[in-house]
């Protein structure tokens, strides 16, 4: 595996993301991605734009040849903090569906309007591949 998740001693393990990942290789900047499809039709709801927007994430990554397990950094950002919140139980199936059970260091946060006035969420990331 090409990244290793940081966790110093004594702290509590993170759920659902890592304190910090390393690693070497290429490294690959990922733009924000939203949850449109490649027609720029919107999935339904915050979960369905959640899930396209990983899979667009993985497909702008395996375009450098890259998979879920080579991504160290994610920023999520959301329109609503409490949709976000709410959505908790269904959002790790789904999360889990795209990526499997890799959880880089992740930050969320709520921005006050996203570009597209109907995108939800949007996510960017940062992916490291072995050389």
């Amino acid at each position: 595996m090409s990244l290793v998740s940081l966790q110093p001693p004594g702290w509590p393990q993170p759920k659902g993301y890592a304190n910090g990942m390393a690693g070497r290789g290429k490294t690959v900047l990922l733009g924000g991605q939203i949850g449109w499809d490649a027609e720029g039709r919107f999935a339904g709801g915050f979960i369905g734009q959640v899930e396209q927007a990983l899979r667009n994430i993985l497909a702008v990554l395996a375009e450098a040849g890259g998979g879920p397990e080579h991504i160290g950094r994610m920023t999520w950002y959301v329109a609503d903090m409490a949709e976000y919140r709410d959505s908790l139980r269904a959002l790790g199936p789904v999360y889990r569906a795209v990526m499997g059970r890799h959880f880089p260091a992740m930050t969320l946060v709520q921005v006050v309007a996203l570009v597209e006035p109907e995108a939800r969420v949007e996510i960017e990331a940062t992916a490291l591949i072995p050389d």
